[in-house]
């Protein structure tokens, strides 16, 4: 239901390598279950649940567009995977009652690329740029463009002879999403009229949203069964409808057919996701961190050398939900985890592990590169 379109995979996108495989509760998705969660999507904006200040937000836009009889001002849209950028992209094109055209930056590597697709858009068309960030910088300078003045310049020939012949558009609305909003450069982002930002879902949201999926996947589903569900689903819809499927999996092969606490709990744990959303790749970052360095500072890449995973994937699929759910904190010396990572695996904090919690209560949230990671081995804190 709340899932980003298809696009080219990156590092996050990727089946993981090594032993901690984490499909369960990775707030990426693979093409296969974007088309099983697409009949999961809510059609209007009354239908979706949560981000309420942006669908109040985005209903004014479209309203006032819609007595204008104008295309609506571009919309940006920034948050996590899985938080449902993709499936408003839909709703907006639905309730203003035109076509909707979807690509992605990366796609687009040429600004022949995305001439071809802006020479083809109709009028009051919705274009949807997943990952907008990532779209080749001579094809965003034709964006720029196409964006105020509805036009694009179209470069014939090479070297001095070369001649740009400008090519009108019909007027659309271009709907960006992007997870890294700090890498779009300023001229892009100040083209658009509307900027979104996707939040992460209270348990209650999710557990609206799985009673919804549960009732077009006809399957009951019991109060306190949707409650654990949502308890462990990291604030992100993908996620719960994921595990939901799961549960429902498990209640059908080796239940009665209902979804009961027991049956999601005994689920859960066969998928090793814990009461908090932690699944066997951040317990064993933080066991190494804990138990090995004695909770830090440590490099980066010393951390992943250590779980047996690229530096990459430490960083961009587990370290976010740890440091958001304040397990991890990043200093200028390296990752440090907090007094809850220690509580969390039950562990009690050595008396020199005073310096973790102060670092963690100053320093969270910011990095710093090269140098020593505390523990007498270099890597990126």
């Amino acid at each position: 239901m709340y899932d980003d379109h298809d696009r080219p995979t990156g590092p996050a996108d990727r089946d993981l390598p090594g032993p901690y495989a984490r499909e369960a509760v990775s707030s990426e998705a693979g093409a296969d279950e974007r088309r099983l969660e697409g009949a999961l999507r809510p059609r209007a904006l009354d239908e979706f649940v949560g981000q309420e200040r942006v669908r109040e937000q985005l209903s004014l836009v479209l309203d006032s567009a819609r007595k204008r009889n104008r295309a609506p001002d571009h919309i940006l849209m920034s948050g996590g995977p899985g938080l449902g950028k993709t499936t408003l992209a839909m709703i907006i094109a639905a309730e203003l009652g035109s076509p909707l055209r979807i690509t992605s930056g990366p796609a687009i590597e040429r600004s022949g690329d995305l001439a071809a697709v802006l020479s083809t858009l109709q009028e009051g068309e919705v274009l949807f740029l997943d990952e907008i960030h990532r779209m080749a910088r001579p094809a965003e300078e034709m964006l720029y463009v196409a964006m105020e003045d509805f036009r694009v310049d179209v470069v014939v020939g090479k070297g001095p002879g070369a001649t740009a012949i400008p090519l009108e558009i019909a007027p659309f609305t271009l709907v960006g999403a992007t997870t890294r909003a700090g890498m779009l450069p300023a001229p892009l982002r100040d083209r658009f009229g509307f900027t979104a930002h996707m939040d992460f879902y209270s348990a209650e949201e999710l557990e609206r949203i799985l009673h919804r999926s549960a009732g077009l996947l006809g399957v009951p589903l019991a109060e306190d069964a949707a409650r654990e569900i949502a308890g462990r689903s990291r604030g992100t819809p993908r996620i719960a409808n994921r595990l939901l499927r799961r549960v429902r999996d498990y209640a059908e092969v080796r239940g009665d057919g209902i979804m009961s606490l027991d049956t999601a709990r005994a689920t859960l744990e066969l998928y090793e996701v814990d009461a908090l959303g932690l699944d066997r790749l951040d317990r064993a970052i933080l066991d190494v961190l804990l138990r090995r360095f004695r909770g830090g500072p440590v490099g980066l890449s010393t951390l992943a050398v250590s779980v047996g995973e690229e530096a990459e994937t430490v960083e961009v699929v587990a370290e976010p939900f740890l440091v958001r759910s304040g397990f991890l904190a990043r200093t200028p010396r390296g990752r440090v985890a907090t007094p809850l990572a220690w509580a969390h695996l039950g562990l009690t904090p050595p008396p020199d592990a005073a310096f973790g919690a102060a670092a963690a209560a100053q320093g969270g949230g910011t990095t710093g590169s090269g140098g020593t990671n505390g523990n007498g081995s270099s890597g990126t804190p």
